[in-house]
């Protein structure tokens, strides 16, 4: 072998390594995956941050964790509820279907926010709508539910359990070790709920 043919496949395997590089970061980006592939980048945390207690700041990152698992949760409940609702009541069945008090409730929260000069949430109504209201969305039309969800009973129980879980969650209060057990085990239910 001469050193062009050697100078070659080391080019070739240089660019055949780049490119599975770059197939990697995009899979990684995509799935927001970490193959750990690369040393951890330390973020640096705003100054302020440090002012706050050791002992807030331990409880925000174990906290983190749960928020996480209930924000993808709730959103991936909101998207069934409108999913299942247009496809069995059609386009107008937020207008139709959903209760004129929980209508006025979220027209209320969208106006509020609008007043407020912040950046509106969503387009979507129903990211206005209470967990409450979700689950009374549901039950009212169950009908557009039954093929997903085995039962309307385990799905009320289920809803209550993540509604009284997601309270501690939403209003920055360490949850209990039992209740990230019981949090755990109500995401399993939901889950299993579908099955």
């Amino acid at each position: 072998m001469n050193n062009i043919d050697i100078e070659s496949k080391i080019k070739l395997f240089t660019l055949a390594n780049s490119l599975a590089e770059n197939s990697l970061d995009k899979v990684e980006k995509e799935l927001n995956l970490d193959l750990e592939r690369k040393a951890p980048i330390e973020t640096k945390r705003k100054d302020y941050y440090l002012q706050f207690s050791l002992e807030f700041r331990q409880e925000a990152k174990e906290m983190g964790e749960h928020y996480e698992v209930f924000y993808c949760l709730e959103r991936s409940i909101r998207a069934l509820v409108v999913q299942l609702m247009f496809e069995k009541y059609g386009e107008k069945w937020w207008e139709e279907k959903v209760t004129l008090e929980i209508q006025k409730n979220v027209d209320n929260n969208i106006k509020r926010e609008e007043e407020s000069g912040y950046t509106q949430r969503s387009e979507l109504k129903i990211d206005y709508t209470t967990f409450g209201e979700l689950s009374q969305i549901v039950n009212s039309h169950w009908e557009a539910f039954t093929d997903l969800f085995r039962n309307p009973r385990a799905f009320q129980k289920i809803m209550t359990s993540l509604n009284l879980l997601r309270g501690p969650i939403a209003h920055c209060c360490p949850l209990a070790a039992d209740e990230v057990v019981r949090l755990e085990i109500t995401v399993k239910d939901w889950f299993r709920l579908m099955e």
